[in-house]
């Protein structure tokens, strides 16, 4: 059996790109079990959750693209630095990372008394908003997945990322890389979820095969999306890819 390669394609090359954002203004972090998560929030109106990628940051991933300046304009936008990243604390404890990550999620929409958001990921965000999905659809108006399909319970894929170490010269702990293996979702959990949902990934991402091509076998219901011209890391950038968030977000509004 072949093992399944490295995928640099999956990793967000945050160090320049952290040169070159500025960190976004926030009031005080958020504490969750001796952790700070830093978050923001800007605009007014339904709430809109963006979760960011391996490596990356609510800036890197959000700011610098102009997504937050364009759905802040519609919506009331939380962007959070997950554990391990940005400006939030980086613990090395793996109690901190996979399933507690979307814990993190739910105690800030508790802290800022949001009962229902649109769920949006990217990459190791998308894995999250899944697993979020699956767990809490009570709290969820609809999913945006970029970057992401299926992280299958039991797969390569999944003992992959169990056994990653942490990119070399990397803050981010090899306990938030390892934690993602425990992001992955059973068939039957993802075909219970209910929620719409829709898929947004570059034409050119071996996401596609890995992760999107699963999940089409299994939710052809989703609607799938491909961003012309993008690979993985820069798919973020494509204004394909922001017009189709916003679309999106306005025709699922009070869903």
């Amino acid at each position: 059996m072949r093992s399944v390669p490295k995928v640099p394609w999956l990793i967000f090359t945050a160090v320049l790109c952290q040169v070159l954002v500025s960190p976004l203004s926030a009031g005080e972090p958020l504490d969750v079990r001796g952790v700070k998560i830093h978050f923001i929030v800007e605009g007014k109106g339904e709430p809109v959750v963006l979760i960011h990628g391996l490596y990356s940051s609510a800036a890197v991933n959000w700011q610098m693209p102009g997504i937050i300046s364009l759905l802040s304009k519609d919506y009331q936008v939380i962007a959070l630095d997950m554990p391990g990243h940005g400006e939030s604390d980086k613990p090395e404890s793996p109690d901190a990372y996979g399933l507690q990550m979307v814990e993190d999620v739910v105690q800030l929409l508790d802290h800022l008394k949001v009962k229902k958001a649109h769920i949006v990921g990217y990459s190791m965000g998308g894995m999250v908003t899944v697993k979020f999905i699956s767990k809490h659809q009570d709290r969820v108006l609809s999913g945006i997945v970029g970057g992401m399909g299926w992280l299958r319970e039991g797969s390569r894929l999944q003992r992959f990322w169990e056994q990653s170490p942490a990119r070399e010269g990397s803050r981010t702990p090899a306990a938030c890389v390892r934690g993602l293996g425990r992001l992955a979702v059973t068939k039957e959990e993802l075909q219970a979820i209910r929620v719409p949902v829709v898929i947004l990934v570059g034409d050119r991402d071996p996401t596609n095969r890995l992760y999107v091509a699963p999940l089409r076998q299994v939710r052809s219901d989703w609607e799938s999306i491909e961003i012309e011209g993008a690979g993985h890391l820069n798919c973020v950038v494509k204004p394909q890819f922001k017009e189709e968030m916003k679309r999106w977000l306005d025709g699922h509004r009070g869903h």
